[in-house]
């Protein structure tokens, strides 16, 4: 068997040869003419002359090879208290029924339809119906503000839109039918149809000669085959978060998207077919694209559909019991629903009542993953913990270890290292390579792999502007890092989370690190305040586990003496501020940069992703106390 290491130097030689190989595991109703057209502009696509379907290969193939009994999909709702599941055949034909209703309305190829859907398995369905008839799908996370929701249907100009009447979260539920009517009021562009599943706790009430009810429209229309595409037409676009103005659409196409996920779920996470994987994450983002529906559905997988939290749905072992009630082999999540976990069951007594025997790893990314953080879950799980690096403009992993293959061995702090495809380079302002150890910008040398976004929506100038002016020749991660004598990568923060302190750059990321390894601290973040004398000074807000009733003069001391210890006086870190939570947005980003700016006393806008507005308040009284924030 070939290395890891021989493998991926195949990738980087011979991409063609690689990739088409790798292709062979899927239906083409039309081989490609090139694998690699690096001619293309803005940046070379893959599979040019190529045609198939991705719902095709998601569910049909499955089906048609014999396999239509196998589990597709479990749908597991603690805020409804139900469990359903969907063998390959059921979903099929039920995708294949909304597919009708949606031609119906007059969707066909290369037209867009906007999802916006609680974590129910119709939200499963809408995406792959439109992938069944070639429309683009461009889903908004359930709950967006209508503002936000507005800019997104004016972007991309759907002819429908598919919802439900409402979100449930723990404690409320929320009604997504006004915030819709909001936006299309709000918006220019008028959608002609909205399609709503109406759930049990609350109704929507429908407009007339727009609306249809769901389950109406299902029953009514004639299942629709599927609609072979360009490999190169586009998927579907999603929206980065917290964008404002025109939102930045990231467009994912079909035929290489299928490849590299196809590839990847065999080769990174070690999942087969008939395996149960899950995914933690919402549909509303890249994780839930990539490995809740198109991923696992490839690789004939059973995938899972979680509306629920890590905590309080109802208690921190929430995640344990999903995994151990329907046996969950992989396993990929947030840190930052790790950190929950662990702050209110720091010795792991709620997943001790669970039989784990089954899950043969955890995979973790969507920010950094702090050491502490990953050896806490190693201990209490006794499996490997993998960290992995990748982003909404790459739709999979970049850096990661290809437990597939081989596992290489584990550095905490480090998503291991580049994955096939990914020439990845750390270049320094100049766009000269940094030498070993040292810090600079994470770029990917080009061609990027099949699966990345060969643009952003109908803004082929933003596109080259964002990511590919910086350093010609290269993708801007926008990632600050470095790579040591391994070939491991290590992220240390945001290009705009490095800081400048008298002159000396410090990663944020790199005293997060050190802070989140006290004994008695759950998750922090450190952000840079203005200081007259220095330019900037580090500011560490600090969140402790559940049961730490210690001095804050005593920690706040252990804490910036660690700092000093552990980084040097050159960080100048005596800053502390302890806090009940961080800011976040939904998909579990904190939110440093509104930290930054509340700090710096500058204007600032409440951002449309953020989990919970008011502990932002919190986080300015805690700066005012300080010295900072007005």
């Amino acid at each position: 068997m070939p290395t890891y290491a021989e493998i991926y130097q195949r990738s980087i030689e011979h991409p063609g040869a690689f990739w088409a190989e790798a292709a062979e595991g899927l239906h083409w109703e039309q081989r490609w003419e090139q694998v690699l057209d690096r001619t293309a502009q803005p940046t070379p696509r893959w599979f040019a002359g190529g045609r198939l379907n991705t719902c095709y290969n998601a569910l049909d193939r499955h089906v048609d090879a014999g396999h239509g009994e196998r589990l597709a999909l479990i749908y597991d709702s603690p805020v409804t208290d139900q469990i359903q599941r969907y063998s390959y055949q059921a979903l099929r034909d039920q995708v294949a029924a909304l597919a009708g209703a949606i031609a119906a309305q007059g969707v066909g190829r290369g037209d867009r339809v906007i999802i916006y859907m609680p974590m129910i398995p119709e939200a499963a369905m809408a995406m792959l119906a439109c992938a069944r008839l070639g429309a683009i799908h461009s889903v908004v996370f359930g709950g967006f503000a209508a503002r936000e929701l507005a800019t997104r249907i004016d972007d991309c100009q759907p002819k429908l839109v598919l919802s439900a009447s409402c979100g449930i979260e723990p404690n409320r539920t929320v009604a997504y039918k006004p915030l819709i009517d909001a936006a299309i009021e709000q918006a220019t562009h008028k959608p002609t149809a909205c399609i709503i599943k109406q759930r049990p706790p609350l109704a929507a009430e429908l407009q007339p000669g727009r609306d249809l009810d769901w389950d109406e429209a299902v029953a009514a229309a004639e299942p629709a085959d599927c609609v072979p595409v360009a490999a190169t037409d586009p998927l579907y676009i999603l929206y980065t978060s917290g964008t404002t103005g025109r939102p930045k659409g990231v467009v994912r196409d079909n035929g290489g998207h299928a490849v590299a996920l196809h590839w990847s779920m065999a080769n990174i996470y070690g999942a087969h077919a008939g395996d149960v994987f899950w995914a933690a994450s919402d549909v509303g983002w890249v994780v839930g694209h990539s490995y809740i529906i198109y991923g696992p559905l490839l690789a004939g997988c059973t995938t899972l559909i979680y509306e629920g939290k890590p905590v309080g749905t109802p208690d921190p072992g929430a995640f344990w019991r999903v995994v151990s009630e329907h046996g969950v082999k992989v396993m990929f999540t947030a840190p930052t629903a790790i950190r929950a976990i662990k702050k209110d069951d720091p010795k792991g007594e709620h997943l001790a009542r669970y039989d784990l025997s089954g899950l043969q790893s955890l995979f973790l990314a969507g920010e950094r993953c702090d050491p502490d953080t990953l050896h806490w879950a190693e201990v209490l799980l006794e499996k490997p913990v993998i960290d992995h690096w990748w982003q909404t403009e790459t739709g999979w992993a970049i850096a990661a270890n290809p437990l597939g293959i081989e596992q290489l061995p584990i550095k905490a702090g480090s998503p291991t290292r580049a994955m096939v495809g990914y020439d990845v380079r750390i270049l320094d302002d100049q766009g000269q390579e940094r030498p070993v150890g040292e810090m600079g910008d994470l770029c990917l040398k080009l061609p990027l792999p099949p699966g990345c976004l060969p643009t952003l929506w109908n803004n082929d100038e933003r596109f080259r502007e964002a990511y590919l002016s910086a350093h010609p020749g290269y993708y801007l991660s926008g990632d600050a890092g470095f790579k040591d004598a391994d070939d491991y990568i290590w992220i240390m923060s945001r290009t705009d989370d490095v800081i400048n302190v008298a002159g000396h750059r410090l990663s944020t990321g790199q005293i997060e690190e050190v802070l989140a390894s006290h004994p008695d601290v759950a998750e922090c973040a450190v952000i840079g305040v203005h200081d007259a004398l220095k330019g900037q000074l580090p500011l560490g807000l600090v969140v402790l586990k559940a049961g730490v009733e210690r001095g804050v003069a005593e920690l706040n001391a252990e804490l910036i003496q660690r700092v000093r210890d552990q980084i040097g006086p050159v960080a100048a870190f005596k800053l502390v501020a302890i806090v009940s939570r961080l800011p976040k947005t939904r998909s579990g980003k904190i939110l440093r940069s509104t930290m930054v700016k509340i700090a710096d006393h500058e204007t600032w806008t409440m951002p449309a992703t953020i989990d919970d507005p008011a502990i932002l308040d919190e986080i300015a009284a805690s700066l005012r106390e300080m010295g900072y924030a007005r």
